[in-house]
């Protein structure tokens, strides 16, 4: 089993950052990618980006060239710049180990004009 627990949420001004973190413990041995991903109010759940063990990074259109994955060992991060109202949402980490996917609980960005 893999724990994943996310933090640095809140609340930020339209134009701001925020610095999202996701630790992951347990049975961390051999974990794969690790990725982030967000639900909006009243809209399904999308991914927003991954890193692979091999450190090559993916991101989605909406958030390329503002946001930035990176990790240390098993702690991911998710930099967001340039928020817009848009980015509100809760933020989850997941994380794949020997093809099992794993979630944390999320961790609440709002972003107010």
């Amino acid at each position: 089993q893999v724990q994943l627990v996310e933090s640095g949420g809140g609340l930020v001004q339209a134009g701001g950052s925020l610095r999202l973190s996701c630790a992951a413990s347990g049975s961390i041995f051999r974990l794969d990618a690790m990725a982030w991903y967000r639900q909006a109010p009243g809209k399904q759940r999308e991914w927003v980006a991954t890193m692979s063990s091999g450190s090559s990074t993916n991101y989605a259109d909406s958030v390329k060239g503002r946001f930035t994955i990176s990790r240390d060992k098993n702690t991911v991060y998710l930099q967001m710049n340039s928020l817009k109202l848009e980015d509100t949402a809760v933020y989850y980490c997941n994380a794949e180990r020997l093809g099992v996917y794993y979630w944390g609980k999320g961790t609440p960005v709002t972003v107010s004009s």
